[in-house]
């Protein structure tokens, strides 16, 4: 894999947690740092004030992007921990159901 090659992230996307204490886990980009931070929040344990600071590498961008979150983040600059959860588990649910159609 060429990791020279720029993977973009753009808020309110979904990404899966490769590495740190969360590994595994999803969650959604709050805010872009620069080409090598982002800010993400899961709106359960990483709630959106007090959102964690990570690594591009560390992260794997879903091809899902909320856009109740994307709304939310433009029109107020804030974005509640309930709409953080809805788009997880949304993007959760829709996972399973793939994986139980054999997808």
């Amino acid at each position: 894999m060429d990791l020279n090659n720029e993977i973009t992230f753009q808020t309110g996307q979904i990404v899966k947690i490769l590495k740190g204490r969360d590994a595994g886990q999803y969650a959604v980009i709050v805010s872009i740092e620069d080409s090598r931070f982002v800010w993400i929040a899961d709106g359960d344990k990483r709630k959106f004030d007090g959102a964690k600071k990570k690594n591009v590498l560390h992260l794997e961008p879903q091809s899902i992007i909320s856009s109740e979150v994307v709304n939310s983040l433009q029109e107020s600059g804030r974005v509640t921990n309930g709409k953080l959860r809805f788009a997880l588990s949304r993007f959760v649910s829709d996972k399973s159901k793939a994986n139980q159609k054999g997808d």
